[in-house]
Formats: structure tokens, C-alpha cells, sequence
């Protein structure tokens, strides 16, 4: 016996996927231009210069305090059954943290500030993506991924702005950021009552008996593909700059930061034109596994490069595929979960797919760098890449409900 089928959710109209693209970006902006370049600035005031042990430290107890946070807050919101609160209040804290943190007197304290930071941090975003489940609709979650594209590219247009020494004073950077949160944030939230879709957020029955059983499949490969190509992207993310010095000498700094900011702009157009097509032909999953392919060419190519353009022209390539990897995964994530009252639940386990690689990744490159060089390290990542590819690639056709 098969469940009766339910009526198509209503589609959401233009202006609230732009306030909601524009607050999820007000996510990214919270803890890029933070994590990036000014808590580095603040250690090394506290201590009189650039301390990697602090810096260490900062960065793996905030990643477990975010990882947990954002499966406890996702789970709290789910028993609430309403997210807005839990946003706000998460804004309203995580700023307020923000801005101790420039106030911050030691590095011991530093680092408590910091992972209270994430829970406040997380209190905001965890509810934040889970809403986008209760309220887009499945035939909508393609143009959604394409308009996440937004927050990564944001998140350095920040960092570049609130270190701009001629427009922002040193003492005013974190009060800005915050502001830059809230501007983004509140809009979204302010004005998006009503915007759930009660057909999004009931519990419905499976429509066959093996549907469960299929659906926790689907989970695990989402999972388990956004994870390796996290991998390679932080590892990108965080080695950029020092690779482009080994091939050539004095590269500076600003250049490096140029090449990542243009390309994350670019992916943005790229993310929602192919996040439309995948909602127009209901592929949703193959841009994904394409990306993947491209992810790993890209790579090939920068461990193969014997000059700097070469090198440039491979992580165009792989930066690119990657950015808009990641922004269409994050929608078609909702479309997989299967229980809707455990959505923000479920999607802070997703959410490990992003912490966990800061912790993995480190590990990756101090062994393999040092005796092997950069090109071991990219072959490596290529082939986490292909092995996302592979493991999406089962749901290339057309994807219907997990439950149907």
C-alpha cells in the first residue's frame, strides 16, 4: 500500500530567497574575516607576536565546540518547533562574545571567549539552515544552493573590508563585523513569519517498506561525500598562499587573497544557473558528482604545474568546482534527511563535514609536505575528490523524495 500523495509545497517568492541568501551569508561574515585574520592579530598582540601553539588551540577546541553545539542547538529547535527565537538569540549573544573578544586580557581567556563564541555562533546558524528545509520547497532547492553561493564569497568581501587599515581603525574591526551581521541577518528573520510550509515540517510515512532503509543510504554517501571534498577545499584554504610561494618565491600576499575572492564571486553566477537547471530537470545530484570530477582535474593539474600560471589555471578549476560544490550540497542535504522533526538534528551532524577536516587536515599536510612535497598532497586530494564523485554517483538520476 502506498501513501497518499501530498500536494506540491508552495514555491517561496524572490525576495525571501534573497533575505534568506543575504542571511546565511551574515553567517559567513560572523566567523571568516574572525578566523581568518583577526584572531591571529589578537594573539599575537597578547603575546608580542605569532604564537601557532595559541593559534592551535583556538582552532581545534572551537571546531569541537561548534560541532557540538550545532547538533544540541539543531535539536532543541527541532522540540521548539520554531527556529526565528533561536536566531535571533543566537545573533544577540554570538555579537556580544564577538566584541569581548577584541577585550580579551590573556590567551587562556582568548580561547574560553572563543569557544563560548561558538555557541553562540552556532545558536544562530544551526537554526538558521534547518529553517531553509522548513520552508523551500524540493522543486526550489536547486536556485537555494545557487544563492548560498553568496556566503563564502561575502565572507572574504568582509575579511577585506574590516582589515582595510584606511576605512576601519584597528579598535572598531569586530564592533563592524558584528554590525555586517546583523544587517544581513535580521532582515531574513524580521520578515520571514509565515514563510513555513506545513508540508515540509509534518512527519510523513514512507511510500514503500524499503524507503527508510534507502534513505539513511542517501544520508551516508551525502555525508560522506561533502566530507572528502571539504578535506581538499580546507586544505586549499589554508595552504594556498604557502604553495604558491614554493613555486614562485615572494608571491605576496595580496595576490593570493585576490585569486580566492575572485573566484568565490565567480561561483556564485555559475552556482545558480546550474542549480536552476537542476530544478528545472529534477538532476539534482549531477552537478554535484560533475564538480567533484572537476574538483579532482583541478588538482592534477596543480600537482603536475611546473610554472605559476599553470598552477593559477588548476586552482581556478578546483576552486571554482568546489564553491559551488559545497553551496548545492548544502540544499540538497534537505532534500535527503527523512525526518522532518529532526531536521536541525540531523543537519548538525552534517555540520561535522565542515569541523571535523580542521582537525583531520593538518595531520594530511605535516606528513605528507615535509618528505613528498605539495604534489602528493593534491594527488591525495584528487582522489578524495574522485571518491565523492563515485559515491554520488548512484544518484545521478532523477531524485525523487527519499521517502517515496
Amino acid at each position: 500500500m502506498t501513501a497518499p500523495l501530498l500536494p506540491e509545497p508552495e514555491r517561496q517568492p524572490r525576495w525571501f530567497l534573497l533575505l534568506y541568501a543575504l542571511a546565511a551569508a551574515g553567517g559567513a561574515v560572523a566567523f571568516v574575516p574572525l578566523l581568518t585574520v583577526l584572531l591571529p592579530q589578537r594573539i599575537a598582540e597578547l603575546q608580542g607576536g605569532e604564537d601557532v601553539a595559541v593559534l592551535a588551540q583556538v582552532t581545534f577546541f572551537g571546531a569541537v565546540v561548534a560541532s557540538v553545539a550545532n547538533i544540541a542547538v539543531g535539536t532543541l529547535s527541532d522540540r521548539s518547533r520554531v527556529r526565528r527565537p533561536w536566531i535571533l538569540a543566537g545573533l544577540v549573544l554570538s555579537s556580544g562574545l564577538l566584541i569581548a573578544v577584541g577585550a580579551a586580557r590573556s590567551a587562556s581567556e582568548l580561547v574560553l571567549l572563543v569557544m563560548a563564541w561558538q555557541v553562540g555562533l552556532n545558536l544562530m546558524l544551526s537554526p538558521l539552515m534547518a529553517w531553509a528545509g522548513d520552508c523551500f520547497p524540493d522543486h526550489q532547492k536547486g536556485v537555494l544552493g545557487g544563492a548560498l553561493a553568496l556566503s563564502p564569497a561575502l565572507g572574504a568581501l568582509a575579511g577585506s573590508l574590516v582589515t582595510w587599515g584606511a576605512l576601519v581603525p584597528p579598535g572598531a574591526r569586530l564592533w563592524l563585523v558584528a554590525a555586517l551581521v546583523a544587517m544581513l541577518v535580521l532582515p531574513a528573520v524580521l520578515l520571514g513569519g509565515g514563510r513555513v510550509r506545513p508540508a515540509l515540517v509534518e512527519p510523513r510515512p514512507p511510500a514503500h517498506p524499503d524507503a527508510p532503509a534507502r534513505a539513511d543510504h542517501a544520508v551516508r554517501r551525502m555525508w560522506a561525500a561533502r566530507f572528502l571534498v571539504q578535506v581538499a577545499e580546507g586544505g586549499m584554504f589554508a595552504f594556498l598562499l604557502f604553495w604558491l610561494r614554493s613555486i614562485a618565491p615572494g608571491y605576496p600576499e595580496n595576490a593570493a587573497a585576490n585569486i580566492f575572492s575572485i573566484v568565490l564571486l565567480c561561483a556564485v553566477p555559475a552556482s545558480l544557473v546550474l542549480g536552476r537547471w537542476s530544478d528545472r530537470h529534477g538532476r539534482p545530484i549531477l552537478p554535484l558528482a560533475g564538480c567533484a570530477v572537476l574538483c579532482a582535474m583541478g588538482l592534477l593539474v596543480m600537482a603536475a604545474s611546473g610554472s605559476l600560471a599553470q598552477a593559477i589555471a588548476g586552482y581556478v578549476v578546483f576552486g571554482l568546482a568546489a564553491a559551488i560544490f559545497l553551496s548545492l550540497h548544502s540544499s540538497q542535504t534537505l532534500r535527503v534527511l527523512p525526518a522532518p522533526q529532526h531536521r536541525g538534528r540531523d543537519l548538525g551532524v552534517f555540520n561535522l563535514t565542515n569541523t571535523l577536516p580542521a582537525m583531520v587536515m593538518p595531520w594530511l599536510t605535516v606528513l605528507l609536505v615535509p618528505g613528498l612535497g605539495y604534489a602528493a598532497l593534491f594527488v591525495l586530494f584528487a582522489g578524495l575528490a574522485l571518491a565523492s564523485a563515485a559515491l554520488l554517483a548512484s544518484f545521478v538520476r532523477p531524485l525523487q523524495s527519499p521517502l517515496g
